[in-house]
């Protein structure tokens, strides 16, 4: 399009130079050249223009782009509204509904209230009747607590008084015990004789039987008799806390006579109180510490006439001590 362009410039101006004068001519040239600067120019503005209209076109194409996307967030923005719009008129209808719940609760908030409010009021007056209560058990208590310290003083003075009497009984059993030794001892050559020692219930037993001292049906005590019996008295001298009860003792073999002794109480009575005489006359013994008495037959030792035929002399520690101890526990 160029060189045809430029063909028929050339041809026009060679029409032109040859067809028309000289002044003619440069005017036309003139113009021509004119034209041409025109055309540049023009050539200039076009390609500009064209150059806006591919940026136009690039920018129309990146706008519609935008449009495109524009549309549909439009259209994301559309379902989202209309999605919070019902979940605004749900979120509404729920507000409504707790309203009204709220309102029926405020209602009923009241009525509960006053319930609890007396039922508060009933707590308080039983918690006070509770304190009361307490504080009565707390005064009872303060005065068993003074009652208890007041037992357990006198439990551990009972206590002092019962080891002392356990102590005492204590050296009673062992005076018992050694006095019945030192019996034993003094009248050794008596053992097999129809003599014995015994330690029972806190006492001790010297028992002879008639034959080491009586005759047959006599109450006069023979030699041999009495020198036991004045060993026996012998010991007991120094035994002044001790208390000697002599017991007569007969056979179930019936006495009649017209003179003493008359029956078997008699002679049981009579044979005792002949061997107290003897012990009094041989020794020291203080005859207040002495006691003399009769069983007859009705204490017997077995089924033995002879063993049952006896004097028992029953030897008791002064228990004064322990009484008075116990007592004053009392």
């Amino acid at each position: 399009m160029k060189i045809r362009f430029v063909a028929i410039s050339a041809l026009l101006l060679s029409v032109a130079v040859s067809c028309v004068p000289a002044r003619k001519y440069e005017e036309l040239k003139k113009k021509f050249e004119a034209s041409e600067a025109e055309r540049k120019t023009t050539k200039e503005n076009l390609v500009s223009i064209e150059a806006e209209y591919t940026e136009a076109r690039s920018k129309l194409g990146e706008l519609q782009k935008q449009h495109a996307r524009l549309e549909s967030d439009t259209t994301d923005l559309g379902i989202q509204n209309r999605r919070l719009q019902s979940q605004y008129e749900k979120i509404n209808g729920l507000n409504d509904e707790l309203l009204k719940k709220y309102a029926m609760l405020q209602k009923g908030s009241q009525d509960e209230n006053s319930k609890l409010l007396d039922e508060l009021d009933n707590s308080r007056l039983e918690l006070q009747k509770k304190e009361d209560e307490l504080k009565k058990l707390e005064q009872e208590l303060s005065g068993k607590s003074s009652t208890l310290q007041q037992l357990n003083v006198e439990l551990i003075k009972r206590e002092e008084r019962v080891n002392e009497l356990q102590e005492l009984i204590t050296q009673k059993d062992e005076a018992v015990k050694s006095l019945k030794n030192k019996i034993a001892e003094a009248l050794l050559t008596f053992k097999n004789q129809g003599l014995t020692v015994t330690q029972k219930n806190g006492k001790v037993y010297v028992s002879l039987e008639a034959k080491l001292l009586f005759p047959s049906g006599s109450t006069d005590v023979d030699s041999k008799g009495k020198d036991a019996l004045v060993k026996l008295a012998k010991v007991l001298e120094e035994q002044t806390d001790v208390e000697v009860l002599v017991e007569g003792h007969t056979d179930t073999d019936k006495i009649v006579s017209s003179v003493y002794p008359h029956n078997n109480w008699e002679l049981s009575v009579l044979r005792a109180t002949a061997v107290v005489e003897i012990m009094i006359k041989n020794s020291n013994l203080d005859p207040k510490r002495l006691i003399a008495s009769g069983r007859s037959e009705f204490v017997p030792a077995g089924t033995d006439k002879a063993k049952n035929r006896r004097i028992e002399i029953i030897l008791t520690p002064n228990l004064d001590k322990i009484f008075k101890l116990i007592n004053n526990e009392k």
